[in-house]
């Protein structure tokens, strides 16, 4: 079965054909990481604009390379919810124009359930249920994926998300936009010891996240350090934000892991190509007798064929959808 993916959800245009959901014959990705780095973000209005220029070229470009035709495709799987909502509406009316054209069915995917779907394309025999921990710049969820349709909240962020936190501190201390790569670049050669951060905690919900209050620690202080002219040695603060980041994280995905008696983990998400969270969590899962799935380095950010293999997964659980499909800025992946 082929399926025809479209991603929009923030900066990246992004398609990809998949057969069978795990076997990608080709994926395309227009990125205007470039373009938003002299903003020091994403923004929307931009983002928008270039995916209504590039996404009819992307689309194209990954069918050609697929060797196939909009004709051979068995539906049109498109990212409906959530992300910048004017991004996604350009994919979801692009998708929808398309299947109506070819008369192809309309499969709607749930960005999060993508994200979570690159590691079935990494590992084809990994199979549900297990523990998931998704972190990006936009969310941080620690899932519990019943099927491949069918998934269970068990902690979240309830303010920053982990990619965002990365990307203020490294604003803080200099870096350009997106600043997560440069914090990983620059803690290999810090001291993760050398700032004491503190570590957030959410009262009464243990599995959730909060990184606002790391965020604002590491700004007040580099800023109180310019303020009395002393020196932040910026590798010794990357490396102490990815340390602590990264043990909130794996933290409490793996005492999550243990009261719910999973002894699978998978890690999903842009944060996913973090170098301290994947060897932070593929020590604690060694030591707990764990198995862990992670996706490539190519699998980690916003993608095209994460979207074309959960639509393979939704199609065949009957998840389709009509015309009135609409862009949802903010949904659970509860509700899908």
């Amino acid at each position: 079965m082929l399926i025809l993916g479209i991603e929009s959800s923030c900066d990246e245009t992004a398609a990809s054909v998949s057969e069978n959901g795990t076997k990608i014959l080709s994926s395309v990705i227009s990125t205007q990481i470039e373009e938003h780095k002299k903003y020091g973000g994403v923004v929307p209005e931009i983002a928008s604009r270039r995916h209504s220029e590039n996404i009819l070229g992307v689309v194209r470009e990954a069918l050609d390379k697929s060797g196939k035709s909009l004709d051979d495709m068995d539906a049109v799987a498109v990212t409906y919810a959530p992300g910048l909502i004017g991004a996604l509406l350009v994919g979801v009316n692009f998708a929808k124009g398309l299947a109506m054209a070819a008369g192809k069915p309309l499969v709607p995917v749930h960005h999060i359930a993508g994200h979570i779907a690159s590691n079935y394309i990494a590992h084809p025999g990994l199979e549900p249920p297990f523990l998931c921990l998704v972190a990006s710049g936009g969310h941080s969820h620690i899932i519990e994926v019943l099927s491949h349709t069918k998934f269970r909240i068990v902690g979240k962020t309830r303010d920053d998300a982990a990619g965002e936190c990365f990307d203020k501190c490294a604003r803080a201390l200099g870096f350009p936009y997106p600043g997560g790569v440069h914090i990983d670049r620059a803690s290999a050669l810090g001291n993760p010891e050398t700032y004491n951060l503190p570590v957030p905690r959410v009262a009464g919900s243990e599995y959730d996240f909060s990184f606002s209050g790391l965020k604002t620690a590491v700004v007040n202080m580099v800023h109180n350090a310019s303020q009395k002219e002393t020196t932040i040695n910026v590798n010794d603060m990357a490396a102490s934000v990815q340390n602590r980041i990264s043990e909130i994280l794996v933290s409490k995905t793996i005492a999550a892991s243990r009261d719910l008696g999973y002894k699978k983990i998978v890690l999903a998400g842009g944060v996913s190509a973090n170098s301290g969270v994947r060897s932070t969590l593929e020590k604690a899962c060694a030591e707990n007798g764990f198995e862990l799935f992670m996706p490539p380095l190519s699998l980690c950010g916003d993608n095209g064929a994460m979207i074309a293999c959960q639509g393979y997964f939704n199609y065949m659980a009957g998840i389709t959808a009509d015309v009135s499909l609409n862009a949802v800025a903010t949904m659970s992946i509860e509700k899908i």
